[in-house]
């Protein structure tokens, strides 16, 4: 089993020691840093890409397949299925068998494999094979673990001051995906129809097997980060006592509740964005009359504001701390977005950006919490954990979505969507409250948390949290 868990050896060492004294080609240096950041970055490119292929497409697959809308969100839902079991699996895999560097291959490779069977599905005119590729990309630690991966390599290299950010370059670049595939694939699928003399389902398949280039891509970048961290490791000798620690699952259940707020917090506000946007294309057309490319280009706003907007969000979170507040602060945004959407016929432009903002805020200032309270070599079991947790609410969500349309119409989805995110807010308030009640670790400013590690060794119940939190000494 190889050794992948840094610990107080993490990559990061601009917080301890001047880049200046090392050459470019040393881990340690920027240079080699932001190399690192890119690659990671770019492995959840392809995934995020192919991910929304369907909700880029909707009227295409629906016409084309004559599908239901119900039956057109089972391509999300059975992506997100597996994915209540599958997410955990693949994080505790990374921890206790695979490794970092090898589970990223491989998930790596899985997400290829189930991009090319979901085009082959819709070249035979297949749902269920369609469904099946849906599930490869997905699941059998395949999507959805890559991403457990990606946070998992994040917290190796750039625990610190930096991770809030690097979580927020991470977004930027799946987002850029998101956002390049809302508006590349419509006029891409035009394109082959046109060009091509075939029936439009294989079109489709044509369209969504380029698609798959983008997974190759994210697979290249996963093989040069693993040689790239295989080198660091041995350069920086990255020996912890923590490295050798047994992780077991029947772990979990020593999680602290701090954790499981954090993660419902998750569930209740991904499920109002994800499956939105999945039905947003053809909510723009029926409410506001926008034709098919301006309804996809409103509907990709959230991601194109999140791809420019999440990196330096992350540096304000990073510089100010305080992430709870901004937690609030993004979830009572997009309450508010989802709230113009329902109830006014103003611009939907300014509900899209506010939520695009509101989205970008949250992502760089909620996930880094789990590092804060979870030693690192459960890091992988955490990640997967919420992401299993919140793939089960996706599900739900999704399926619950489709059948809110097609009998009740958009109106009272939005209304669903506010309901979650009232339930997001209250959790927040209630995560907000407990650790005021704690001393106010995770609600902390900087130079309190500067403070706290300076002045104050950590008493032992609290050694895992204040080892775990993105604090570093200049």
């Amino acid at each position: 089993m190889e050794e992948n868990h840094p610990g107080s050896s993490s990559i990061v060492r601009d917080n301890h020691e001047d880049d200046c004294k090392v050459t470019w080609t040393h881990p340690s240096h920027i240079f080699q840093r932001l190399i690192a950041l890119f690659l990671m970055c770019l492995i959840g490119f392809g995934s995020y890409f192919c991910f929304d292929n369907p909700g880029a497409l909707q009227d295409d697959f629906i016409q084309d397949m004559n599908l239901t809308t119900s039956q057109f969100v089972y391509l999300y839902s059975w992506y997100s299925w597996p994915n209540v079991v599958m997410c955990f699996i693949g994080g505790f895999l990374i921890d206790s068998v695979f490794g970092i560097r090898l589970g990223t291959i491989i998930y790596a490779l899985l997400v290829v494999l189930g991009q090319i069977v979901f085009a082959a599905g819709a070249y035979l005119n297949a749902l269920w094979i369609m469904i099946i590729g849906r599930l490869i990309f997905g699941s059998s630690i395949g999507g959805e673990s890559l991403a457990v991966a990606q946070n998992n390599y994040a917290v190796l290299w750039f625990k610190g001051k930096e991770l809030n950010m690097v979580f927020g370059f991470q977004i930027s670049f799946a987002r850029v995906g998101s956002t390049v595939n809302f508006i590349v694939m419509e006029p891409l699928y035009r394109y082959v129809k046109k060009q091509i003399n075939i029936p439009n389902y294989q079109s489709l398949s044509i369209v969504l097997l380029v698609a798959s280039l983008t997974c190759v891509l994210s697979l290249v970048s996963a093989l040069l980060l693993a040689w790239q961290d295989k080198r660091a490791e041995k350069l920086l000798h990255r020996k912890t006592p923590e490295a050798t620690e047994v992780v077991k699952m029947s772990d979990v259940r020593y999680f602290p509740k701090v954790f499981w707020i954090v993660t419902f917090i998750i569930v209740f506000y991904y499920t109002s964005i994800f499956p939105f946007v999945a039905l947003g294309k053809v909510f723009f057309e029926k409410k506001y009359n926008f034709s098919p490319d301006s309804a996809n280009l409103i509907n990709g706003i959230i991601y194109i504001i999140s791809s420019i907007c999440a990196p330096g969000l992350g540096l304000v979170i990073d510089k100010t701390g305080r992430n709870l507040f901004w937690v609030f602060i993004s979830i009572l945004g997009t309450l508010i977005s989802h709230m113009f959407l329902a109830f006014t016929f103003v611009n939907p432009y300014i509900a899209m950006f506010t939520m695009g903002l509101s989205y970008s805020m949250l992502a760089s200032a909620l996930w880094p919490l789990i590092a804060m309270v979870i030693p690192e070599h459960q890091m992988g079991t955490a990640y997967g954990i919420a992401q299993s947790v919140e793939n089960l609410g996706l599900a739900v969500v999704a399926l619950l979505s489709g059948i809110i349309v097609d009998s009740d119409g958009y109106y009272m989805v939005e209304l669903f969507f506010c309901l979650l995110l009232s339930a997001a807010l209250l959790l927040t308030a209630i995560l907000w409250t407990c650790d005021s009640m704690n001393k106010g670790i995770l609600n902390m400013s900087i130079k309190q948390r500067n403070q706290l590690e300076s002045n104050k060794p950590p008493c032992p119940e609290k050694q895992n949290l204040l080892q775990n939190n993105d604090i570093t000494e200049d």
